[in-house]
């Protein structure tokens, strides 16, 4: 029986404005790769530090402050998502000189070493450090910083609809070095703000809005048993699967996928996921599972790369399908599958040219939505970089995405700790029966690719 909650007691309710102030009146419009977030929820972020009490006090003030210096470069973050005034349809993303973020500074009786684990903890227990967005506002980002007994968990909440991951982490690294030291902050580059670089000649953002509840946001709710768990694979593990993928393709007489270790990672986790659920009839049927990871697009946008700095949402679909039976067949056969359908996946969205980006939205979701297949979401990416966000205290000792217990998805990142190598880490919410299969597939599918002879 799970035990209650400790309670979050709030010390402080804040707003913090961009600073120094400067920024004139800016509405962005947002286009056919914002919108079709609009409706989603939001992402959920924890960072979890290990803290002396000393400093706690010098930390939050020093948060609050450089983050008003973070939000000068990223002021549309202050703003609000609205309906464009005098349309029916179009929505932007307006700042107004004085707009601001909510900030909470909270306690929570809670030792941080209880949370910053791998193994499985209770959503209920860590969802009360997310902080709370200003939906009905049109907010897109609120914040929290919260005192843990022997460390101080960051929390964000930050609307899809303004911007990808790409950009909210750039915004991170931006506030984590102002609170390091003014001086490094300079190094960051300046957004690119111009959101007439994404084009939309097929019309895709109209056809989108028309099929959207205009003006509502939709929040997913949170099961109350839901499982968070992190699986690690190593460099070694990664390595592995490799080499058991060539080997199969080899006896299958087909040509190898291009094996990274991101597609050897999600080929992995998506045929233990697909192993792990009950559903013997979907195997019997020959029921398709998909499986989509968001591209960036920012330098392979044609004939005319976007910026990497460009704020916004600039990522495409990389989705594929296979036969459920075969992604859980046994052995060498299933990971062969999962990771030609990924590698398939990634190549096909990585050769789109902004022109038919649009198109291959819309095409691959209507593939999902008529199959009636099941599909597995990958949110966030190893190049993020989320293990180097140091607000002048230490790298984190554990980053979660907390909303894949609202959206299924699975998170990914690169693995913590300095001596990770080259190895990956993914998240992933279940109830607990579902857990414990998905943990036993993992184990078996580990030890099984450390024991199997490679010929």
């Amino acid at each position: 029986m799970a035990l209650p909650c400790p309670q979050l007691i709030v010390l402080e309710t804040a707003v913090v404005a961009p600073l120094p102030a400067g920024v004139l009146e800016t509405s962005l419009p947002l286009t056919f790769l914002d919108i079709i977030w609009l409706n989603s929820p939001p992402v959920e972020r924890l960072f979890f530090y290990r803290l002396s009490p000393c400093n706690r006090g010098h930390v939050l003030s020093n948060l609050k402050t450089s983050l008003s210096q973070a939000l000068h470069a990223f002021y549309p973050l202050a703003g609000r998502l609205r309906l464009t005034p005098g349309t029916a349809d179009r929505y932007e993303l307006h700042y107004d000189p004085g707009d601001s973020v909510a900030f909470t500074v909270a306690e929570y009786e809670v030792d941080v070493d209880e949370l910053a684990v791998d193994g499985p903890r209770e959503v209920a227990k860590i969802l009360p450090l997310v902080p709370t967005l200003r939906a009905s506002e049109g907010a897109p980002l609120a914040l929290q910083a919260t005192v843990l007994r022997g460390g101080l968990a960051v929390g964000m909440v930050l609307h899809h609809a303004a911007c990808d991951g790409a950009s909210s982490t750039r915004f991170l690294h931006t506030w984590a070095e102002a609170a390091a030291g003014a001086a490094a902050m300079q190094l960051q580059p300046t957004p690119v703000m111009n959101r007439r670089l994404v084009k939309d000649p097929s019309s895709f953002y109209r056809s989108t809005t028309s099929a959207k509840s205009r003006g509502q946001w939709e929040f997913v709710k949170m099961s109350n048993n839901k499982l968070l768990a992190t699986f690690t694979l190593s460099k070694q593990d990664i390595q592995r699967i490799k080499e058991v993928v060539l080997v199969a393709s080899g006896e299958a007489r087909a040509p190898p996928p291009r094996c990274s270790s991101l597609v050897a990672t999600l080929g992995f986790i998506w045929s233990c996921y697909q192993r792990a659920k009950d559903d013997d009839e979907a195997i019997r049927g020959g029921h398709t599972t998909y499986i989509a990871i968001s591209v960036n697009h920012r330098s392979r946008m044609k004939p005319d790369p976007i910026p990497n700095d460009y704020f916004g949402n600039c990522i495409g679909p990389a989705m594929q399908g296979a036969p459920k039976a075969q992604l859980v067949a046994a052995a060498a056969s299933g990971l062969l599958v999962a990771c030609t359908a990924v590698a398939t996946a990634i190549e096909e969205s990585s050769g789109t040219s902004r022109f038919k980006l649009s198109e291959l939205w819309g095409k691959k979701i209507r593939e999902a939505v008529v199959s009636g297949g099941d599909l597995l979401t990958a949110a966030r990416s190893p190049r993020f970089r989320v293990y180097d966000v140091d607000f002048g205290f230490g790298r984190p000792a554990k980053v979660e995405i907390v909303s894949v217990a609202r959206t299924g998805a699975m998170a990914v990142a690169e693995s913590r700790g300095r001596n990770a190598g080259d190895g990956l880490e993914v998240g992933i919410s279940l109830r607990p029966d579902g857990m414990r299969r998905f943990q036993k597939c993992f184990d078996d599918a580990i030890a099984w690719l450390h024991h199997h002879e490679i010929s």
